[in-house]
């Protein structure tokens, strides 16, 4: 807490920045929208400023985040998802199972998957939404990855980035593969 009882300012100057470049936004076009100086938003993200509460809100109207996100120090956030837990959905046309270990958080762009998969039908995906890239990294077993039209073969610590909005396939080529995947939408 500084003096006034109030947000280190530290913390709100890192949040400040943090949360305008997330946003994509230039110091003039937030403070703008805020309806603030420019000088009083570079005083605020140089952890200089003395902010009202007032301008905290207009700001985080403005970011179009919580009003604690400027004022608390972030805190990290541990996750753990035990193998054969976590929500799973199964392919009805091949021996595949997408178990989702991380869903996109706001303002984020990905959702991140667990594929175990077995020889015979590959799973077979129309496109998504035009600009998804999905990663994939192999942890066991071999499998064709990739666009439908070529994909490539891939063993255990390979990895494949291709475009999801063309159709693709995954067809393990051993027992047990296991993958992880991450579609990110961009």
């Amino acid at each position: 807490m500084d003096r006034n009882g109030g947000a280190p300012l530290a913390v709100i100057a890192a949040s400040l920045q943090r949360e305008r470049k997330r946003a994509g936004l230039s110091l003039a076009e937030v403070a703008r929208r805020a309806g603030i100086a420019k000088s009083t938003l570079s005083q605020l993200e140089s952890g200089t400023g003395n902010p009202s509460v007032e301008t905290l809100w207009a700001l985080s109207v403005t970011l179009d985040v919580p009003f604690a996100r400027l004022v608390e120090p972030p805190t990290p956030r541990v996750q753990v998802i035990r193998a054969g837990e976590g929500p799973a959905v199964a392919s009805e046309q091949s021996d595949y199972i997408a178990t989702l270990l991380a869903s996109c958080p706001p303002n984020a762009r990905r959702d991140l998957y667990l594929i175990t998969a077995q020889p015979g039908t590959p799973r077979e995906s129309d496109p998504h939404m035009p600009g998804v890239v999905e990663h994939v990294g192999i942890s066991s077993g071999r499998a064709l990855v990739g666009p439908a039209t070529d994909p490539i073969e891939l063993g255990p610590g390979d990895y494949i980035a291709y475009p999801g909005d063309l159709a693709h396939v995954f067809k393990a080529l051993e027992s047990d593969t296991v993958a992880v995947m991450i579609s990110e939408h961009v």
